[in-house]
Parts: C-alpha cells; sequence; structure tokens
C-alpha cells in the first residue's frame, strides 16, 4: 500500500515519447516515485512531447502501459508538455516585453565556429543588439552572475552562464518551444517541490533556476540520481540504442532497478508479488545511499526483455 499522502510535496516523472521505457529510466522513475510517496507526496507523470520531429508514434502510450505494468500509480490524468503550450508562449512573451528576451536570427551553421564550452556552442551574442534577415529563434539574455545550488545528491553547483553557454535559446528556430522554458514553465504550473531525475540533466540546471528567477517561480529542490550505463562505460539511452525493459514479468527488472539504486534488497525478492516488492521498497526506501555517486554499472541480464 502506498504511505499516506499530503499535498506539501510535488514530485514528477517527465519522460519524452521517443522509445520505448529503458532500464535508465526506469530508474528515475523509481527514485522520483519513492520519493514522493515516502514524503507522503503526490506524484504526477508528464510526457514531454514538445519535440514532435523526434517522438515516435505510439511511445507515449507504450510508456505509460510499462509504468502501469510494473505498478505506478499516479495523481491525475497524464499531463502533456504540449497542452501547456499557452503558458510557454505567454512567458516567453513576458521576457521579450521585458527586455529579458531577444529574436535572433543566427543558424546552426553560422554558429558552428564559435567556442565551445562544457554545455556545447558558446552563444557570442550576435543578435543581442538586433537581429539582421528572418526572425529564426528566441535567446534569453543572461550574465556572469554565478547560479548556485545545492544537489540533494551531487552537492554544490555552479554556472556562469554567459560565459559557459551565452544566452541559450527559449524558443527554437523551427517555433517549438525550447526544453529549458518548457520545463521551468511546467515545474511551476504543476506545483513541482523536488525534481528527481538523472545526473545527465545536471547541467540544465542553472539555466532552469535562471529562468525560474526570471519569471518569479518558486525554486524546486533538485535531486539527480546516478545514470545508468553498460560495463564498457556507455551510457545506458535511447541515442546509445537501449532497449525497452522486459513488460511479461516486471518482477525481477523493478528488483534489479532498486539494487541499482543502491537498496539493499535480496533477489530473491524479484519471485514475490509487484505488491510485495513495492511494500518493501516503500518500507525501506533510502536515497542518500547515492550521495555523491554519479554512475552504476548495469549487468546486459538487467536489460533483457523477458
Amino acid at each position: 500500500m502506498n504511505p499516506r499522502q499530503t499535498d506539501h510535496y510535488v514530485g514528477r516523472f517527465a519522460p519524452s515519447p521517443t522509445g520505448p521505457l529503458h532500464f535508465g529510466s526506469l530508474l528515475a522513475a523509481i527514485a522520483s516515485y519513492l520519493q514522493a510517496r515516502t514524503n507522503g507526496g503526490r506524484w504526477i507523470v508528464r510526457i514531454e512531447d514538445i519535440d514532435p520531429p523526434r517522438a515516435k508514434a505510439g511511445a507515449d502510450q507504450a510508456i505509460i502501459a510499462t509504468l502501469r505494468r510494473y505498478g505506478f500509480s499516479w495523481d491525475g490524468p497524464i499531463l502533456y508538455q504540449s497542452e501547456s503550450g499557452h503558458a510557454h508562449t505567454a512567458y516567453i512573451s513576458k521576457l521579450l516585453n521585458r527586455g529579458l528576451a531577444y529574436p535572433c536570427s543566427c543558424s546552426r551553421r553560422e554558429l558552428a565556429d564559435t567556442p565551445t564550452g562544457p554545455l556545447g556552442h558558446i552563444y557570442p551574442g550576435t543578435c543581442r543588439g538586433g537581429y539582421k534577415g528572418a526572425r529564426r529563434a528566441i535567446r534569453v539574455r543572461c550574465d556572469d552572475e554565478p547560479i548556485r545550488f545545492d544537489d540533494s545528491l551531487q552537492g554544490p553547483g555552479m554556472q556562469r552562464l554567459e560565459s559557459e553557454s551565452g544566452d541559450f535559446l527559449i524558443r527554437r528556430g523551427d517555433g517549438l518551444t525550447a526544453y529549458q522554458l518548457a520545463v521551468a514553465v511546467d515545474d511551476h504550473l504543476q506545483g513541482v517541490t523536488e525534481v528527481v531525475r538523472g545526473i545527465d540533466l545536471l547541467d540544465s540546471t542553472p539555466r532552469q533556476i535562471y529562468l525560474q528567477r526570471l519569471c518569479g517561480f518558486a525554486t524546486p529542490r533538485y535531486c539527480h540520481i546516478p545514470v545508468a550505463v553498460r560495463h564498457d562505460g556507455r551510457k545506458l539511452s535511447k541515442l546509445s540504442g537501449a532497449s525497452g525493459i522486459a513488460i511479461n514479468d516486471p518482477r525481477p527488472v523493478l528488483v534489479a532497478a532498486l539494487i541499482a539504486l543502491g537498496q539493499k534488497i535480496q533477489s530473491e525478492l524479484g519471485y514475490s508479488s509487484l505488491e510485495t516488492i513495492w511494500d518493501w521498497a516503500f518500507a525501506h526506501w533510502n536515497i542518500a545511499v547515492l550521495k555523491g555517486v554519479r554512475s552504476v554499472a548495469i549487468e546486459d541480464s538487467s536489460l533483457a526483455r523477458h
């Protein structure tokens, strides 16, 4: 049974519909779910579907079906990021009207030779004083004041956005809302109080905090769990060819995921019922064992479909 629920904590799992739920995403789903439930909070599922060119037909329904098969339960309806499009547009307009954002006509080809930093190409501010040619995108103005945060697992973090990324996109050249703006707005609209996600998104945190401050949003707590890697060191992701997790018998995979998350669970529990496994997880969840851990190696047997 789920622990007693209150309204003081809101967590979320926000997969993109670009393929089936793989083992690395399952770790994020479990960690965010258990954090919410053991804090007596709400847990929402948000499909981040604002990038149609990358989406795969039916992937959203496959992800939802897999979560149900694994025994997850969420509060309220499944949310779709695209449904917040009007809010994304409104906040972009507010930033433009306040002079905190500006149109940009630079193409990727034009920026290909700019210096790179830890976040990729550093935008040189070409269109800050006015754009030339066709209006393609919207960028937010950055400064070099340090954006500091304290991640629950990974400790203190800091970025100087102007130096490390330059003014970044909040609306892409194809007219689609950029990821950083959409996430900042949606977490605000949905009242998210703690973001539990993979460490591969750690570098996005300062940009999202910057947008939260510009828009007057509260900043949630952040908790970045270690990324799952194969024994050759490759990150487990859709881009590296990670396959979907087993759906015929989720129990051993669920137990393997809890073990990967550092929980002292016996693998034999994989022969128990799903309800028994979740009851154990609710009673014993301890995210603190992942403090300072940046990656976890996954056995190939954990990835196999049954």
